[in-house]
């Protein structure tokens, strides 16, 4: 009996400790869930899985988010302007006062020395542009080498122009038709023919009557025009009251007892120009009455209308002297603005005061070398970002040879303090030159300061807006 009781109680003791033992595996196994439950939580609380459109599809791995970048300048395009290349002959030629520097010992031409310290400004520039003031007829087509009144230049000079970093002549002018249609012709074929471009005049009608550029991706379309003092019932200008152009098409002119033909004109070439892809568009003209220092009635009416027609820039010439910088508003477009020069100077001439009678100031001996700058942004849109203006003086003196020379001397404020050591100036001509700076300045200073002014402006506005924007 104590046996079996035993045998019970040990049997008892086994079921006890299974029932035990099955209790805690069920706890474990119960805990074990709960942590795998508080993995997944903290899993999924650290990485959001979108569900996938397809339900059969394997969910991917999340990729990163890139905000797009700002609008941002991806290129820019400088471009300079300079006045008359004013080709008297005393600068070129032996006469009995002067002897010429240009002029070599047997004979050939040598323009190197005019443009010998501009060389450095008109170089660093992606474009620049100067105003050919006088025909290139050569000496074998009736017509010999002169100056006032009917200009006619070696061919030399181009070289010169070329060696000094410009690139583009312009050959609209009251002068372009001097020595006929054979001077007209000629000149276009030695200056192309050196490898510069010409803007203004043309070998015939069925020439473009605009040029696009294509600076660094930015298409800048260009237009030049001269003033024509009458014109036929054919449409051939009189330049100068000389006789009128043989042959129509040749010339970019405008009349300024007819101006609406010429706003005509211009708002077909702007258009034409747009639809061949120009980003921003410059206005070349030839204007104004000579040796006055602000622009008059005809002027300002023709400005005011192509700032009306989308023109982003006018740089203007003729008057031999500065004339002021503004910045226009469009009457038809709130949001345009056009930056005019109405007269750049002369880059250079001899017109000197106290040595011929029809000069009565010392301004003709002015210029500027005025420079425009585009942005083009990463979302292709394009605008004039700067503007600035150097002037320019031209030094005649007897160099160590006892020969004339003029150099056109670019005015940098910057080296203001050395201008006579790097100009080799004495004392007279170191004054002259600040003279002639401050001459200059007292045109263009006020008007240039605005453009700028409204220009930075703008700039400061599209970068805040473009990161503001993204």
């Amino acid at each position: 009996m104590k046996s079996k009781k035993n045998t019970i109680a040990v049997i008892l003791i086994i079921f006890i400790a299974a029932v035990i033992a099955g209790t805690l595996y069920v706890i474990k196994l119960c805990l074990d869930l709960t942590n795998n439950d508080a993995d997944i939580t903290a899993s999924e609380q650290t990485e959001i899985r979108l569900p996938s459109a397809d339900p059969t599809e394997t969910t991917e791995p999340p990729t990163e988010t890139t905000l797009p970048e700002p609008e941002h300048v991806v290129a820019t395009a400088s471009i300079g302007a300079m006045g008359d290349l004013l080709m008297h002959k005393p600068i070129f030629d032996d006469l009995t006062e002067y002897n010429a520097a240009v002029q070599q010992p047997d004979g050939t031409y040598d323009f190197s020395s005019i443009f010998q310290y501009l060389t450095e400004y008109t170089s660093s520039l992606d474009y620049a542009v100067v105003n050919l003031e006088t025909t290139l007829c050569g000496e074998s087509n009736g017509y010999a080498y002169d100056g006032y009144p009917l200009f006619n230049c070696p061919d030399a000079l181009v070289d010169g122009v070329k060696n000094a970093g410009f690139d583009m002549l312009l050959t609209a002018n009251n002068h372009c038709y001097d020595t006929k249609l054979v001077g007209l012709l000629r000149t276009l074929e030695v200056i192309r023919g050196k490898g510069l471009e010409t803007l203004g005049t043309y070998a015939s009608a069925d020439e473009p009557k605009w040029t696009i550029v294509d600076m660094n991706g930015i298409k800048i379309g260009m237009l030049c025009y001269t003033w024509a003092s009458s014109v036929t019932e054919d449409g051939r200008p009189s330049l100068n009251g000389n006789q009128a152009v043989e042959k129509a098409g040749l010339c970019n002119y405008f009349d300024t007892n007819n101006l609406p033909a010429f706003y005509t004109e211009a708002e077909q070439y702007l258009a034409e120009m747009e639809s061949a892809g120009a980003d921003a568009t410059i206005l070349f003209i030839h204007w104004g009455q000579e040796y006055v220092l602000s622009p008059n009635a005809d002027q300002q009416a023709i400005a005011q209308k192509m700032c009306d027609l989308g023109i982003d820039v006018i740089i203007g010439g003729h008057p031999h002297v500065i004339q002021p910088v503004e910045l226009l508003n469009s009457t038809t477009n709130p949001e345009h603005k056009t930056v005019c020069l109405y007269s750049t100077g002369n880059a250079v001439s001899n017109q000197r005061l106290g040595m011929l009678n029809s000069i009565k100031t010392a301004h003709t001996e002015d210029g500027v070398l005025f420079r425009v700058m585009f942005e083009k942004y990463s979302d292709g849109t394009v605008y004039l970002a700067e503007v600035s203006a150097m002037p320019t003086w031209v030094n005649m003196y007897r160099n160590e040879n006892g020969k004339t020379e003029y150099n056109i001397l670019p005015l940098d404020p910057d080296r203001m303090n050395d201008w006579g050591a790097l100009f080799e100036l004495d004392d007279s001509s170191a004054k002259a030159a600040n003279d002639s700076y401050i001459r200059t300045m007292d045109i263009i200073g006020t008007g240039l300061e605005n453009v700028e002014n409204y220009l930075s402006s703008q700039k400061a506005y599209r970068e805040e807006h473009s990161l503001t924007s993204s």
